[in-house]
């Protein structure tokens, strides 16, 4: 449990003399990103066909990395200085287990690269500093906390890091240490429950840490060089420690399956599922994409087995083009 007076801290702005790095050099490496999406895309309907957040440069090439739903198909990613220059970028790749984004500036940013750090040697109660691109605030945070996230969209993380308090635009914000070094990359904006039952917003980060191990794939492949997890197509939440369908994908395998909105997800194959992070895992084990996975699925009180053929969601997406 996080302390109240971390999560109703006021958002304050770094001042360098408690900083031990430069940071206005540290901010120009943070751009905006604004991203277009063509109507008929698959995430269109999800996740919008303009989206907008920050970037973070990680090599003087152009190299950036973001949060990897505001690229997600688009077809023209603009990237915009602290000096007010935009730049055309080319999307390269999405990873969807991390949700890191990369894309790469097709003119001269001129930008220094923010050097790749450590969130596992970072710890709670660290501060650091916040940090979107354009004209988005730059806040003095706290890491709060380290624990597993899932995500409804079939999304797992064994450590995400929480920060507080919540930066206005979190989506591709970076996280930086007290030394100037990059820790993480904002995904969301989640609700942290006290001991008294207040809630009070927080951000989610995905540590860097988890970025080098696959850069090299990322750069070359556009995708990790691994098989694909399966792809249920399943919006899903824990109600009571049962795991409920809040949704499924139009057209996706678990709509075709006949699954459907308020079922309860009791089982897959012959184990039965704790909470979503089981959930995931009990179905990412059971092979590459494309492996059809029985489910025992509770509508109106009653069982009943579905066997849904996934697939790779990648396939579903609309490519990169180059600009």
């Amino acid at each position: 449990m996080v302390e109240k007076s971390r999560l109703d801290a006021p958002p304050t702005q770094p001042q360098h003399d408690d900083l031990h790095f430069d940071l206005d050099r540290a901010l120009k490496s943070v751009v905006a990103l604004q991203a277009k999406i063509p109507d008929d895309a698959f995430t269109a309907g999800i996740l919008g066909s303009e989206r907008s957040g920050s970037g973070v440069v990680i090599r003087d090439s152009g190299l950036v990395v973001t949060i990897g739903y505001l690229i997600t198909e688009a077809e023209s990613v603009w990237l915009t200085a602290a000096d007010g220059r935009v730049v055309p970028a080319h999307p390269m790749a999405y990873d969807q287990e991390t949700g890191f984004g990369l894309v790469q500036a097709l003119g001269p940013l001129d930008l220094p690269a923010l050097e790749i750090g450590r969130m596992s040697e970072a710890a709670i109660g660290d501060p650091v500093v916040v940090a979107g691109g354009g004209r988005a605030p730059i806040t003095r945070a706290l890491i709060v906390g380290k624990q597993e996230f899932a995500g409804y969209w079939e999304y797992l993380l064994d450590e995400a890091v929480l920060t507080a308090p919540a930066h206005p635009f979190w989506g591709g914000a970076g996280v930086i240490s007290n030394s100037g070094k990059l820790l993480g990359i904002g995904s969301l904006q989640v609700q942290q429950v006290t001991e008294k039952g207040q809630q009070y917003d927080i951000n989610m980060i995905v540590p860097i840490d988890l970025l080098p191990p696959i850069l090299d794939d990322l750069l070359k492949f556009g995708r990790v060089n691994k098989p694909p997890r399966p792809w249920l197509g399943v919006y899903s939440g824990e109600s009571q420690g049962r795991i409920i369908v809040a949704d499924v994908a139009e057209d996706g395998p678990a709509a075709a399956a006949g699954l459907r909105r308020g079922d309860i997800i009791s089982a897959v194959r012959d184990s039965s599922v704790e909470d979503l992070a089981d959930f995931y895992r009990k179905v990412w084990a059971c092979g590459p994409a494309g492996v059809e996975i029985p489910m025992e699925i509770i509508r109106d009180g009653r069982s009943a087995w579905a066997r849904i053929k996934t697939v790779d969601r990648a396939s579903l997406l609309k490519k990169p083009r180059l600009q």
